[in-house]
């Protein structure tokens, strides 16, 4: 938890990063950015794709839609803050010298679009709607 507080901090003041250890060459720093940045426009596609089920799709269930809308939306959420986590630790970990961080947030990623994706299909297959 400490470290997150930490981390938490150099999301608003990522100055601080250059306190730590040596400036690593510049075409890491800028790859690590660019990986930032993916991360960034895949946040924006599923909450653009959680705010296109809820306006797109009436004729879904209420729950269906706001269910899959939600999931979208959560998972983008989580996506983009989990961006700017990733990006610091990357950053310090190039400075530091040591290995770069491993986490588990592209399954975490690939699970929530997965089943959203699956409900889709079995919506497309059933025909969940409010018409008769």
């Amino acid at each position: 938890m400490i470290h997150f507080a930490k981390d938490l901090r150099l999301w608003f003041a990522p100055q601080r990063i250059r306190e730590e250890g040596e400036t690593p060459d510049y075409r890491f720093s800028l790859a690590n950015e660019r990986t930032f940045l993916a991360w960034i426009r895949t946040a924006l596609a599923l909450v653009g794709g959680g705010f296109a089920v809820d306006q797109f799709l009436p004729d879904l269930r209420w729950g269906v839609r706001v269910g899959m809308s939600l999931a979208l939306l959560a998972v983008g959420a989580a996506c983009a803050l989990r961006a700017v986590n990733h990006w610091v630790r990357c950053e310090r970990a190039m400075r530091r010298g040591e290995d770069l961080p491993l986490s588990r947030f592209p399954v975490v990623l690939s699970l929530g679009v997965g089943l959203v994706a699956a409900a889709m299909v079995v919506v497309v297959l059933v025909g969940w709607t409010d018409r008769p």
